[in-house]
């Protein structure tokens, strides 16, 4: 086996190329084949090397490796001579038409009932007519003649699958400016690579069709290739994935906090039966099958992998997280505060709360409990048992009691309403940093 993933660098990647990406990978290393990363950039104007390396960067980040690497732009005479053996064949021919000609022909079409098929015009061309548009310094685009058969398979996702090929224009397959387009270059490097199973999007699926009919005029066997179509991916409410805020982008995604074993995790389940499990690709690929994926289209819910991000660092040890740590943040401080985060980046404001500076929340109305709490402030050393014995001191000098006497207690020592267990968490404050919150709040 051998799959690729063949992105554009136009732009930076998504979580529809990183499904894709992920499906590929792990069906490769599921079953020991080889994976190509291959960077679609014939598109010259487009294409920029600062997207190719953000391809590859988040690619790594997500836990993706590949075996072999390729570009298209280095392997412009690779096509030149498939387009060659194609005109020897008779099934790449040159076309005149302009933009606005076509577009012309389509609209009368269109109005007389017809498909706006392209009509072949073109193959009615005379030698002579087409010499003496070039000597007028008319330069042709070339189309691929398609066969009058329909292209079937059976889809790795889908299930049987047909394209009827005469129902469809033939592609162009190079422009009047000489450059290749995707369906053309694909194909050659699909069948000169090697490339025995294609995992993408469902809307490809005509793509597909056209582009078997080339892989069998340019002598290779379609019956040996193998596809599978992912359903595309909707936003929570089944509506489009818009990628217009890049919300779903994997660069903002990762400066979001959202955690590479989450999002594979995520994607690795999205669309099939099973419930999302949060791990790095080289753990799912022992039990990724394709076979489960729904044919249906897939929700991509940022809740649900919000809580899969927080599932995963919630069980993360702190050998695993020791280098992205706050210079000095201890095994203690990680395992207070691993419960109570959704996003890493927040483990940097925690320390802050027990090893820097914050702003203390006080109310007048608390204003004589936390006096009392402070001057009832035992001495140290302090463990785990330093926090209930403190409060029941408390407790009894003021009647206090549950919410009353804990929030305020909390708000004081750690600006926030809501945190780690104060149990494990107060000793890591320490008393100095704690009295001075104390009276703090209780003057502000």
């Amino acid at each position: 086996m051998k799959v690729r993933f063949a992105p554009s660098p136009t732009g930076l990647l998504h979580v529809g190329n990183a499904r894709i990406a992920l499906a590929n990978w792990c069906l490769a290393r599921h079953r020991g084949g080889r994976f190509l990363l291959r960077l679609d950039d014939t598109d010259t104007e487009r294409s920029k090397p600062e997207y190719a390396q953000a391809i590859e960067e988040d690619l790594r980040w997500l836990g993706l490796d590949w075996d072999e690497r390729i570009a298209q732009s280095d392997r412009l005479d690779r096509y030149a001579a498939a387009a060659e053996t194609l005109k020897a064949a008779g099934r790449l021919y040159p076309c005149l038409e302009t933009e606005e000609e076509l577009a012309f022909k389509r609209e009368q079409r269109t109005r007389q009932g017809k498909p706006p098929l392209y009509d072949r015009a073109a193959l009615r061309m005379t030698k002579e007519q087409l010499d003496r548009a070039l000597a007028n310094g008319k330069q042709p685009h070339w189309r691929f003649l398609l066969s009058g058969v329909a292209a079937e398979w059976q889809d790795g996702v889908l299930g049987r699958r047909s394209v009827k090929l005469t129902s469809l224009s033939d592609p162009v397959l190079i422009r009047a400016d000489g450059s290749f387009l995707y369906t053309f270059t694909s194909v050659v490097d699909d069948l000169e690579t090697g490339i025995t199973d294609i995992v993408r999007g469902e809307d490809h699926v005509t793509n597909t069709g056209i582009q078997l009919d080339i892989l069998g005029a340019l002598g290779g066997d379609p019956r040996k290739m193998r596809f599978a179509h992912l359903p595309l991916l909707t936003d929570a409410d089944g509506g489009p994935l818009s990628k217009r805020t890049g919300s779903v982008g994997l660069r903002q995604l990762r400066r979001d906090g959202v955690e590479p074993a989450a999002l594979a995790g995520y994607l690795a389940a999205l669309g099939s039966s099973a419930d999302p499990v949060p791990g790095m690709p080289a753990e799912l690929a022992a039990s990724y099958d394709l076979g489960k994926v729904s044919k249906s289209a897939a929700r991509f819910d940022m809740r649900q992998l919000l809580a899969l991000n927080r599932k995963w660092l919630h069980g993360l040890a702190f050998d695993a997280v020791r280098d992205r740590l706050p210079d000095g943040a201890t095994e203690p401080f990680w395992n207070a505060i691993r419960g109570n985060l959704d996003l890493f980046r927040e483990a940097r404001d925690w320390w802050d709360v027990v090893a820097g500076e914050i702003v203390p929340i006080g109310d007048p109305a608390d204003a004589e409990l936390l006096r009392i709490a402070a001057e009832a402030l035992p001495e140290e050393p302090w463990d785990e048992a330093t926090w209930p014995a403190w409060t029941a001191s408390v407790a009894s000098a003021t009647g206090r009691k549950g919410k009353a006497l804990y929030m305020p207690l909390r708000r004081a020592l750690t600006g926030e309403e809501h945190g780690p267990d104060l149990k494990t968490f107060l000793p890591l404050i320490g008393r100095a940093r704690a009295l001075r919150r104390l009276r703090q709040a209780a003057t502000g």
